[in-house]
This record gives structure tokens, C-alpha cells and sequence, in this order.
């Protein structure tokens, strides 16, 4: 008895399985559409940690240093990811004409810019970064050994497509005070 009850109600479960209908929307050729990654208000901080995150395992695995997060160089990622959804092209110069040095300069970034990446995607910030470790240009700037500092933003149209933007660069990069001795200045070369 009990076992004919057991049969009857794994079949009863496996019907149920096989009946419910897929989550999202299928397509012409039965496989299901992708989902739109869609950035609500207040994920900022936590796709740019699953990010940054994500590139430091990386590095760790290649043998190169961590980087961390950077104001300025984030504030350049996100002028630029604006810019190219603007423009509605991904390349590496605004629509100014600015490079990856002109924008972090002009956000106050200290050190020297090793890179930039881009990408205009519907994917998440992990699949994009997985994209960037395919091609050889762009890994080499997420595994740069002399990287310590990292931007990342993005800007999503209201269809979903996101504009990427990533920039690595060194730790600040102070100029030390000219030594005088008294009513002796160094002449400054060029």
C-alpha cells in the first residue's frame, strides 16, 4: 500500500514537473529569450565590489598586485560610459575628442592611466569582464602589473543596453617639494 503511494506520488510530481510552464519568454525556436539586465538606483556599489572583486581574484591568479576602487577614475568611467551612449558608439574617445588620459585628468586622477576597456552590451558586469579576458588588448589591461587603481561605471539606456567603461591606473603619483637652499633656486628643466 504504501508503496504503491510512493509510485503514484513521484509520478504525480514528475507530471507537475513536466507540465509547469519555463520562466521567461521563449522564442520562435523554443529556447528562451535573454533576460535584460536591468541596474536599479542603489546597485552602484555593489556591482562595482562584485566587479573589483572579480579582477582581484584574477590578478591574484595571474600573480600581479590588487587593485582598489578610485573616485577619479570611476568619475572618468562614468563621463565616458555617458558619452558613448550619447554618441551611440563604443570607442575610446569622447565626443570632445578626450582620451582616457584627458578624462582622468580632468577628474583629478593623480597617477598614470595604464588602460581603458569598453563594451556596449545587454550582459552584466561579470560577463563583460569575461568578454574583456577573451581578447588579449583587453585582459592586458585588467591584468596590467603595474595597475593599483580601478574605475569602473556603465550607463543603461531605458531598453537596457549598458555602456561599460573601465579604467586602470597606478597609485597617485606625487611631485616631491623642490629642496632650495637659502637664496639658491634650482633652475627647473623641461
Amino acid at each position: 500500500m504504501h508503496r504503491r503511494l510512493l509510485l503514484t506520488g513521484f509520478a504525480a510530481m514528475t507530471l507537475t514537473a513536466c507540465a509547469s510552464t519555463p520562466r521567461g519568454r521563449i522564442g520562435p525556436d523554443g529556447l528562451p529569450l535573454p533576460q535584460i539586465y536591468t541596474i536599479n538606483p542603489g546597485d552602484e556599489d555593489d556591482i562595482q565590489f562584485r566587479m573589483l572583486d572579480s579582477v582581484n581574484t584574477l590578478r591574484a591568479a595571474a600573480g600581479v598586485p590588487a587593485v582598489q576602487l578610485d573616485p577619479q577614475l570611476t568619475a572618468a568611467s562614468a563621463t565616458h560610459a555617458r558619452d558613448m551612449q550619447a554618441q551611440n558608439r563604443p570607442w575610446l574617445f569622447g565626443s570632445d575628442g578626450s582620451s582616457p588620459l584627458d578624462r582622468a585628468r580632468i577628474a583629478g586622477f593623480r597617477g598614470r592611466v595604464l588602460g581603458e576597456n569598453i563594451s556596449e552590451s545587454y550582459e552584466t558586469e561579470l560577463e563583460t569582464l569575461a568578454a574583456w579576458m577573451k581578447q588579449d588588448d583587453t585582459r592586458r589591461v585588467v591584468l596590467d602589473p603595474a595597475a593599483r587603481r580601478m574605475g569602473l561605471a556603465w550607463s543603461q539606456e531605458a531598453a537596457g543596453k549598458l555602456w561599460w567603461s573601465m579604467t586602470m591606473g597606478t597609485d597617485p603619483q606625487f611631485q616631491a617639494p623642490i629642496q632650495t637652499m637659502a637664496g639658491f633656486t634650482p633652475a627647473i628643466t623641461r
